[in-house]
């Protein structure tokens, strides 16, 4: 059995002015950091790093977008050998979508040196590619648990020169039932590597995971602070059977832009988005029975402006990040509070501002309680039936989204979409947003009201030299 030792998080205005100079990092990972803009520590970051860099195993409890990634990714970066070209450091991941976020910023991190490899393993997609990949040697592994474990099965990923693990979103891990696949893994790393856990709430399983996997490690723990000045909460009582029909009240009188609904349930999320359609909203949603391409392009049209309303579980919406995020509502007060932190603390990003929205029946009140305790303010009341829907148009998105078949591996690159709608199609570039290009397929947001002429004149033109499909995607 392993003690925890907690180690007390220095308070977040200190943290947040601390530089990357005072750590011990080398001179091409401080000119990188440079480059990056990246000038000061977050607070996870500066509560975190001394540790890591010192060699003691990690606990440390951080949300989506405080700058973890790149605090476990200094620390691995700093331990690696690039001359040896072996795997010295793992990094397990819940989804593919936070793997691959945590490639790219590892790869961004990792430009001072020229010759580090990453290799991606995931779920979704073929083993051959991914065992040609390691046959041919790689310094950093980011993955999904089931993943990994197939390739260690196989014997085609071989830990013997691991020096750190990383365990990212472990209790999302968790969640999705990936204890034994962790564990599974974790014995067939070396036993005196370094273990870096970092989770958003800390279940018991995390507990039983440090004691079973990491040695002597520090904690670091860092609620979440909400700037009051961003974040507008507010609390609304409604009977539980009349929960659903109030969302689209709340989204009649605040009209946000992009809205994030939380259910504690997956049929609670089908149910919100019927009533939801049937009003003539534009709302997608996520659960575990999507097949990751639909997932895919679920995240990508809420991303860019394509959907209204995203409904989701606690579970299906963790590793969002969306810059943009006017609103969270909360169909449900989940048991909780730091989970009901979690969920608020997505909009109100940056410099934007955004409304928490809470729906409560009258046995949700001692939730509120205890979530207003955590958070040190008292709940504001108010009334469902004081608001006043708005006489404007419907709540339309501002942008539909085209998909173009043919991605990655027909080489295409953003620029050449852009290219082609502002060209020969005869776009401005202030009516196209964002692209992103995936294996298989392109996706482009466009304003809505050009979007089946864009889809027309693509697929009328070229993008890359070539004829290419294109459909609107309908939500």
């Amino acid at each position: 059995m392993t003690d925890i030792s907690p180690t007390p998080a220095m308070p977040a205005a200190n943290a947040a002015r601390r530089s990357f100079n005072e750590l011990p990092l080398s001179l091409g990972i401080l000119a990188t950091l440079q480059q990056l803009e990246y000038l000061t520590m977050t607070p996870i970051q500066a509560a975190s790093l001394p540790i890591a860099l010192a060699g003691h195993d990690l606990i440390a409890q951080a949300k989506t977008g405080s700058g973890k990634t790149a605090a476990f990714a200094l620390a691995l970066l700093t331990r690696l050998n690039p001359r040896r070209f072996a795997v010295q450091a793992m990094v397990l991941c819940p989804t593919r979508e936070l793997a691959d976020q945590v490639t790219q910023e590892i790869r961004r991190l990792a430009r001072f040196a020229d010759n580090i490899k990453i290799v991606t393993l995931c779920g979704g997609t073929t083993m051959r590619p991914q065992m040609s990949s390691l046959e041919h040697g790689a310094h950093i592994v980011v993955g999904t648990p089931g993943r990994i474990m197939d390739h260690l099965q196989r014997g085609s990923l071989k830990l013997d020169a691991l020096n750190t693990l990383v365990l990212d979103e472990a209790d999302r891990m968790l969640d999705m039932g990936f204890y034994d696949d962790i564990a599974f893994v974790s014995k067939q790393c070396p036993p005196d590597r370094q273990t870096l856990l970092f989770s958003a709430t800390y279940p018991d399983g995390i507990t039983r995971l440090a004691r079973q996997f990491l040695r002597k490690p520090q904690e670091v723990k860092l609620l979440e602070q909400h700037e009051g000045s961003k974040i507008r909460q507010r609390f609304y009582e409604v009977n539980h059977e009349e929960r659903l029909q109030a969302v689209g009240i709340l989204l009649k009188h605040y009209r946000p832009v992009s809205t994030l609904a939380f259910c504690n349930t997956k049929q609670q999320c089908r149910d919100l988005l019927d009533v939801l359609k049937s009003q003539g909203f534009h709302a997608l949603t996520l659960n575990g029975d999507l097949e990751q391409r639909e997932r895919d392009q679920v995240l990508i049209q809420f991303a860019n402006r394509s959907c209204s309303v995203l409904v989701a579980t606690d579970l299906a919406a963790r590793g969002l990040d969306i810059s943009q995020l006017e609103a969270v509502i909360n169909i449900d007060i989940t048991p909780d509070p730091e989970i009901h932190i979690h969920r608020i603390g997505r909009t109100g990003r940056a410099d934007e501002a955004g409304w928490a929205l809470s729906l409560c029946s009258p046995t949700d009140m001692p939730r509120v309680a205890a979530i207003a305790q955590m958070m040190g303010s008292e709940p504001e009341w108010h009334d469902l039936g004081a608001l006043k829907s708005s006489k404007d148009s419907p709540l339309v998105p501002p942008m539909a989204t085209l998909q173009i078949l043919g991605g990655r591996k027909e080489k295409i690159r953003p620029g050449d979409v852009l290219g082609a709608l502002t060209g020969e199609a005869g776009f401005t570039r202030e009516q196209v947003g964002k692209i992103t290009v995936n294996d298989q397929s392109t996706y482009v947001a466009v304003v809505r009201s050009i979007a089946r002429e864009a889809a027309r004149k693509l697929s009328a033109g070229k993008v890359k030299g070539k004829t290419v499909k294109v459909r609107v995607l309908e939500d």
